[in-house]
């Protein structure tokens, strides 16, 4: 056969195929471009939903919104502390109703359906039938972002839950019946809201409902002992009932439009016929009355609930497409776009649509306006900082660099307010959370990195006030042993006894933890001061970031609590949490230097450093990094306990002591090994998921992009590690609008170690990469190998 003559053929049918084709068939097929991948599908909000905080279950919200909804399986037991466990639990078979606000120590308004006789009390868990919750399967639950629907078994009653930022969107299904009813259970405790100190809910003669609860949570009683909580509400039934009436507790009135006090709530009554819908619109505020109605008005007025749903599941997808990834793995695409709903979930508004909000000493501010009427920055409730300058922030800074600079605009209105930065916010009231206050050293990073747009002297002022201002310090501010910090360049250990404070200005029972924790924000805000030419102000803070050097101890190679007079403790146990260290133990903290990690380097002895390190990695990797109870503290007593803040950087330690492809092995395989997607093992076993916290330093993590100093370099940079990923697309903000894509080859199963590097087409040799290079975006290639690379550097 002559081949040559039937290649020649070939070619000549292909040209004619090409000029034909055009002719005959949709232009559009041939210029469309491929469809995008819809990356909510990879989101599971039920992952570690067992042994839950309050604030992590709320599928039906907007990111970053007010009205966060979600059903409760337990949110009435209140807790004990303020942070345990509590809301929805995917142990727990039964559902006592559905909250509209779920924020760290906000909770309220919980509505419900029911057929039959009335109930208004929950019931127990233990006894559903005693009260108006309901029974439920999980194949009869859907949640994704921004929506959730469950059956009601025992009333055959379908919810349906979504948002948008400020107002919530409830629809019932009813079955046939002459007795079906809403309740609307607004005075009792819910989640982490404390004890209930009034409320009140009245029905309108136009069908709507509207009412408020005023709380007392565990957190505000201990940082701000003359506070509350204030949540308001306006609702909108599309339907009016047949009869209505008030309850507290059992006691129930009819037709009574309106009741005051603990324990309040209202009923509406209706006949349904089968597959019967009544919406609740609801909008929300932590004002006034008023402003819900506006809010609802504003954002709601012609929605209703499908477009409302379909407005929020976008809104969802148009966040997650800010970082699109492209992979083979389901399994980590699931780890990845959970994790990242998490971290654009927690710390939502608390200011209205007119920019009202409310201030720490309980008066209501007004942000400034723009010529269009909106807020110039939002204001955000917010769970404690500790820890989420190794996740959070630096996430932020990255790809949603606005809403970061709204965060610390919000911490600036408490510091304006009351003359101090918070730490966690609570609707302006202080609550510190562990008692500490790393608001400075994220101020610090947001203005090095170029996201702090506005109000930065005033912003330096108060980072500087919260690093070295003991006097009159108010208890919500933290730090309350920053005294002897400052005075004598450590914390005395003091043992705490009873319900004695564990910190006072004398000392503290968390004397290590505390001392290294101010030297890392003392040298962030040093690194500030400089930048800005405030040399006095550097060098004073800059000497007191050099002070965990005096809690080394060379005879057993840990930092080591101290007494007043210097000596270090008897009886000392690296193992024993509390005792110096919180929430931790002086394995956990001796790495806690992250601002200088190569001096520590130095005065541990390089070889030893690595070789401890990587032996708390090996013995923790079989505990899946961190403990095995289910329990927030599961891991406090251990090695290493990713589970919670103290450790989160260490693992990228490595890269300062020689050995940087540790680094990438231990954050991978912590990927694998702490990361699950089940609702016991989804972030660890036992966990504390502070808003978003370990779901943020998965996101970083699996990018292979990290920085131990938390940004707050005068020219700060990401140190890599092992990225995970075919190809990562991050949305950066520059003014060509151009992404930075990282990309690797090679990256098959077990391939941990990055073998070399490109940026832009060119070698890269360096193991980190300024902040500012990716911003302006670029192509970051990585070829992975299961061998060990030495010739990386640092810059």
């Amino acid at each position: 056969m002559n081949f040559r003559g039937l290649n020649i053929g070939v070619a000549f049918l292909s040209i004619l195929v090409l000029i034909i084709v055009p002719l005959g068939c949709n232009s559009d097929i041939e210029t469309k471009s491929p469809q995008k991948e819809n990356l909510s599908q990879y989101v599971n909000p039920n992952i570690g939903t067992a042994h839950s905080r309050w604030f992590f279950y709320t599928p039906a919200a907007m990111p970053f919104g007010m009205a966060k909804l979600a059903p409760s399986t337990n949110g009435s037991y209140g807790n004990k502390s303020g942070w345990e466990a509590v809301g929805y639990d995917s142990r727990q078979n039964s559902i006592e109703g559905f909250a509209n606000l779920h924020e760290f120590q906000i909770g309220g308004f919980l509505f419900t359906g029911i057929t039959g006789g009335l109930k208004t009390i929950p019931g127990a868990l233990e006894k559903p039938d005693e009260g108006y919750r309901s029974r439920f399967d999980r194949k009869d639950e859907v949640a994704i972002p921004g929506y959730y629907k469950v059956l009601l078994k025992d009333y055959n009653v379908q919810v349906e839950l979504t948002a948008t930022k400020r107002v919530g969107f409830q629809r019932y299904t009813f079955p046939k019946s002459d007795n079906s009813y809403l309740l609307f259970d607004i005075g009792n405790q819910l989640g982490e809201s404390g004890k209930v100190k009034d409320a009140k809910v009245t029905y309108n003669n136009d069908g709507t409902l509207q009412g408020y609860v005023v709380t007392y949570p565990e957190y505000v009683k201990k940082y701000q002992t003359d506070g509350d909580i204030k949540m308001f509400f306006y609702a909108e039934v599309s339907r009016k009932p047949e009869e209505h009436g008030v309850f507290k507790g059992e006691n129930v009135s009819k037709d009574v439009d309106s009741i005051t006090g603990v324990g309040a709530g209202m009923f509406f009554k209706y006949k349904t016929l089968d597959a019967d819908e009544i919406t609740i619109k609801t909008g929300l505020s932590y004002t006034s009355v008023e402003n819900a109605k506006i809010n609802l008005r504003t954002e709601a007025a012609t929605l209703d609930f499908d477009q409302a749903k379909e407005k929020a599941t976008k809104a969802w997808e148009n966040e997650f497409d800010k970082i699109r990834v492209t992979d083979s793995s389901k399994v980590n695409k699931t780890k990845f776009y959970t994790s990242l709903f998490h971290a654009l979930l927690g710390r939502g508004l608390s200011n209205d649509v007119n920019g009202q909000f409310p201030q720490n000493d309980g008066t209501v501010g007004q942000l400034p306006l723009l010529a269009s009427g909106e807020p110039k920055y939002n204001v955000y409730n917010t769970d404690a900082v500790w820890g989420a300058f190794w996740n959070l922030t630096q996430l932020w800074a990255l790809v949603w660099p606005e809403y970061y600079n709204d965060f610390v605009q919000s911490q600036l209105e408490v510091y304006k307010n009351s003359g101090w930065l918070a730490d966690g916010i609570a609707n302006g009231r202080y609550v510190s959370g562990v008692g500490t206050n790393f608001t400075g050293l994220v101020i610090a990073a947001g203005y090095q990195t170029g996201v702090l747009k506005d109000n930065i002297e005033l912003a330096y002022e108060a980072a500087l006030k919260n690093e070295v201002g003991y006097q009159d310090r108010k208890e919500g501010a933290g730090k309350m042993d920053l005294k002897s910090f400052i005075e004598n360049g450590f914390i005395p250990y003091i043992e705490r006894k009873g319900n004695h404070r564990a910190n006072v200005p004398e000392g503290s029972a968390f004397s290590v933890s505390h001392s290294l924790e101010y030297a890392f924000s003392s040298y962030a805000v040093a690194q500030m001061a400089h930048k800005m030419g405030k040399m006095d102000d550097y060098r004073m803070l800059m000497q007191l970031s050099h002070a965990w050097k005096g809690f080394y101890d060379k005879e057993t190679g840990f930092f080591r609590p101290r007494l007043k007079d210097g000596e270090f403790i008897k009886d000392f146990d690296p193992l024993a949490p509390w005792i110096g260290f919180q929430e931790g133990n002086a394995w956990q903290y001796t790495f806690y230097v992250p601002h200088e990690p190569e001096a520590l380097v130095e005065l541990i002895g390089k070889e030893k450093f690595n070789t401890r390190l990587d032996s708390i990695f090996r013995i923790s990797e079989k505990t899946a990094f961190g403990g095995e109870g289910i329990d927030a503290f599961a891991g406090i007593k251990t090695l290493y306990n990713h589970g919670n803040q103290p450790n989160l950087h260490i693992s990228w330690m490595f890269n300062f002591s020689g050995k940087p492809w540790l680094t990438q092995k231990w954050t991978r395989l912590i990927e694998d090994g702490f990361y699950g997607t089940g609702e016991i093992h989804g972030y660890g076993y036992g966990q504390d998921e502070d808003q978003g916290q370990l779901g943020a330093w998965y996101v970083m993590s699996s990018l292979g992009i990290f920085d131990v100093r938390g940004l707050t370099g005068e020219e700060p940079s990401l140190q890599f590690g092992s990225p995970t990923f075919d190809k990562v697309e991050i949305k950066v903000k520059n003014d060509k609008g151009q992404p930075f894509t990282i990309t690797t080859s090679n990256a098959k199963k077990g391939n941990f170690y990055i073998d070399s590097i490109e940026l832009n087409g060119n070698p890269y040799d360096k193991l980190d990469i300024p902040f500012k290079e990716i911003t302006k975006g670029g192509h970051l290639n990585f070829h992975m190998s299961d061998v060990p690379q030495m010739k990386l550097k640092n810059q």
